[in-house]
């Protein structure tokens, strides 16, 4: 049985384009954490590549503090005509990270070990730009603490979170 027209989805597409990795990691091990990143948010190192899938940016970055715009759109959605969580959740697990990340010496790593989020309001294409702060609250030699928060375009607060991020030394090839 063939489907009434109007209800027949007009297809759509979305191109993801992004900068080799490899770049950015080469010069991963000589550079500190804030001076990594600050690269990225300057442009001369590549970001990484899920932030071109999901269409957000890096674009502040201090000791600590880290600040992440992104932009939902439909293709973002589920079932239901909302920005799916998972957008979200990626958004503030990258602030948290890369808050984790500024603080930490040349040649370490970190890694989530967990992530607490709340979702406290809805959101849709028409909520963005989302931006997204985290920071550190407490650093450690093994563990690091953050939480963050995602603004909608009118300041209201739609997602906070909390993390635990464990820290390591990287490995040299």
């Amino acid at each position: 049985m063939a489907e009434p027209e109007a209800l027949i989805a007009e297809e759509r597409e979305v191109l993801v384009r992004w900068r080799d990795p490899q770049v950015g990691l080469a010069q991963l091990p000589a550079l500190d954490g804030i001076e990594f990143l600050q690269k990225i948010v300057s442009g001369d190192l590549p970001g990484a590549p899920i932030a071109s899938h999901l269409n957000m940016d890096l674009v502040d970055v201090t000791h600590g503090t880290v600040t992440f715009r992104g932009q939902p759109d439909e293709s973002h959605y589920n079932p239901i005509g909302m920005v799916h969580g998972g957008f979200v959740c990626t958004l503030l697990d990258s602030a948290l990270g890369c808050a984790a990340h500024s603080t930490l010496a040349a040649g370490t790593g970190y890694t989530s070990i967990d992530i607490k989020t709340n979702f406290l309001r809805p959101v849709t294409a028409d909520s963005g730009p989302l931006t997204c702060t985290g920071r550190v609250v407490k650093s450690g030699r093994r563990v690091i603490f953050a939480e963050g928060e995602v603004v909608d375009k009118d300041g209201k607060t739609v997602a906070t979170a909390s993390s635990s991020l464990l820290v390591f030394p990287l490995e040299t090839t």
